[in-house]
């Protein structure tokens, strides 16, 4: 049975669906913060970064598909949000991702697929354009790439909703739990003055790419998404029909069912033949 949240009142209320119980949780000290991390299954592993102001237990309702379908699922908080602690630089994709390839060392793995969700999809395509050798390939969902990208956004119900969920999670979360209207900010700013990759630097990208663009988006102009796939080698173009920024939540299978099919072909393309030869 799908399942349907269009209007994010059930993430409202409850959140994502809890993610499972694992042991294999833990922190990454990196940079002057403390990242926290948890895996689940066994597998190819892929890492899942979440959106801004959110954190790991956003994707409650990929990580059982991944698991079903054979992977190691690993999910992260990135730097300053949910359990994990920042110092008092401001945020950068840049330093997020490399919090990531920290996490990545600590957990012994060589390589991982990315699905990044908004500033987790950037960081995820800033990992894989600095680091290309850890990146098997990403799976970019509801990003830009330059401010030229983002749409003059409406704060209505449905961000509202969201924006309250955040809130709520970040008071339990938190090691500064009295902070969110700060964190907030500094979110904030970055996400106005960053990232700034130019066509050049989007076309030194090696890594199989999805650049995946929902019907509503509230953020993100399908122009920009477009632009990305063109500039961007070795990418494919996936448009999410009926949902908006939030199509993990609102839409589970949907959005589920697009990423493991990129997500099989990263593999076959990594386990092909021709490509053992090539590295042999």
């Amino acid at each position: 049975m799908e399942t349907y949240d269009d209007d994010l009142s059930k993430f409202e209320a409850d959140g994502a669906a809890p993610l499972p119980v694992t042991r294999d949780q833990g922190y990454v000290e990196h940079d002057g913060a403390r990242i926290w991390y948890a895996t689940y299954g066994s597998g190819p592993p892929v890492i899942l970064l979440h959106g801004g102001l959110g954190h790991g237990g956003n994707w409650g309702y990929q990580v059982p598909a991944l698991v079903r379908s054979g992977y190691r699922a690993v999910v992260i908080d990135s730097r300053g949000h949910g359990r994990s602690t920042r110092d008092v630089r401001p945020f950068s994709y840049e330093l997020m991702a490399s919090d990531v390839s920290a996490v990545m060392d600590t957990l012994h793995l060589e390589k991982a697929g990315l699905v990044g969700w908004s500033d987790g999809a950037c960081t995820a395509l800033i990992l894989a354009s600095k680091a290309p050798s850890q990146v098997t390939g990403v799976f970019f969902f509801a990003c830009n790439m330059d401010p030229s990208g983002t749409k003059e956004v409406e704060f209505g119900p449905i961000l509202k909703r969201c924006f309250g969920r955040h809130m709520k999670d970040y008071a339990q979360l938190s090691a500064t739990p009295d902070q969110f209207d700060e964190f907030s900010d500094a979110v904030g700013l970055m996400q106005r003055t960053q990232p700034n990759y130019s066509a050049h630097d989007l076309a030194q990208i090696s890594v199989p790419v999805a650049i995946v663009h929902s019907e509503h988006d509230e953020f993100i102009k399908r122009e920009h998404a477009e632009y990305l796939a063109r500039n961007i080698p070795n990418t494919e173009f996936i448009h999410l029909p009926s949902v908006s920024h939030f199509a993990p939540l609102q839409r589970p299978e949907q959005f589920n069912t697009a990423m493991l099919a990129f997500l099989g072909k990263v593999s076959a393309l990594n386990n092909s033949p021709h490509r053992l030869l090539t590295q042999g």
